[in-house]
């Protein structure tokens, strides 16, 4: 169950002849729809999006094709999932809004941060299927990180619907709720992370003379490279570390400069901080 999830092929099933509504249309719900649109899991016809903004509703009917309402109890009656995609403050009070309409055939997915399943699911007096997904900022150019919790009441149909959504906008892997804090801190905050150490290469090079837009892209790819290695060998990231390591060699100084700074610790602190950090927020142990 922990497993990494890629949908291909006949794996689009989950989602075909599903009407699909997103509760929200700010940049995590428009890049859910586009991502959808953009694989051909569902037309534009199927698709419905609620927002209180109706310049970026007008926005997303215009550049997608979407159905678009101010409504959100419009889109739960139409929609065979629903997606909640609104800010974690205002999650709780909208669902509460819209559960006379919700139907326990639906999947509700819900991507508002710290917002525990069982607090969603108490919004609704029957037992709906609820699953809580943490995405992160890269869905939002296709190459997201997700990770996807399944409610006491979501059968493993659910899930897969789910898995399906978020595996449009990248790659998604299944986890218990205990460990969505755990997500948070590694690949939720993770962009920042890796923000950071592109700007601190980056840096360096252009300290010893290279121009900065000639050191931005080489260690820009250098770093989508490197990630695309380990994700399409399955290697272990210190295997593949020792194949471009020479006994003595350049790389090897550079790792040595990089240990001897405590890197290492450095970066498992950075995900403890931010799952201790994410357990707060969220009010979990």
């Amino acid at each position: 169950m922990d497993a990494l999830i890629n949908y291909t092929g006949d794996d689009m099933m989950p989602l075909k002849g599903k009407k699909i509504g997103c509760l929200g249309g700010g940049a995590m719900g428009g890049a859910l729809v586009e991502g959808l649109l953009r694989k051909g899991l569902v037309p534009p016809a199927d698709l419905y999006v609620s927002d209180i903004n109706n310049e970026r509703l007008e926005y997303l009917n215009k550049k997608l094709g979407v159905e678009v309402t101010t409504d959100s109890s419009a889109v739960v009656k139409m929609a065979d999932i629903v997606i909640l995609a609104v800010k974690p403050q205002v999650a709780l009070p909208l669902l509460r809004e819209i559960a006379p309409a919700a139907r326990l055939e639906q999947t509700f997915i819900s991507i508002a941060a710290g917002i525990t399943l069982g607090q969603l699911e108490s919004c609704f007096e029957a037992p709906v299927p609820v699953v809580r997904v943490m995405p992160n900022a890269p869905c939002l150019v296709g190459e997201g990180a997700s990770a996807v919790s399944a409610g006491r009441y979501a059968r493993r149909e659910n899930m897969e619907k789910a898995l399906a959504i978020f595996a449009a906008v990248g790659k998604v892997v299944e986890v218990p709720e205990p460990l969505l804090d755990v997500v948070t801190g590694l690949s939720g905050s993770g962009p920042a992370y890796m923000y950071l150490l592109l700007e601190g290469f980056i840096d360096g090079a252009v300290r010893l003379g290279l121009p900065r837009e000639t050191a931005r892209v080489l260690i820009t790819q250098t770093m989508l490279g490197a990630a695309k290695m380990v994700l399409e060998t399955g290697e272990h990231p210190a295997r593949l570390k020792d194949m471009v390591t020479t006994p003595g060699g350049t790389t090897m100084a550079g790792l040595f400069a990089l240990e001897d700074g405590g890197v290492r610790a450095l970066m498992m602190k950075a995900v403890d901080a931010a799952t201790q950090r994410s357990r707060e927020m969220s009010g979990s142990k």
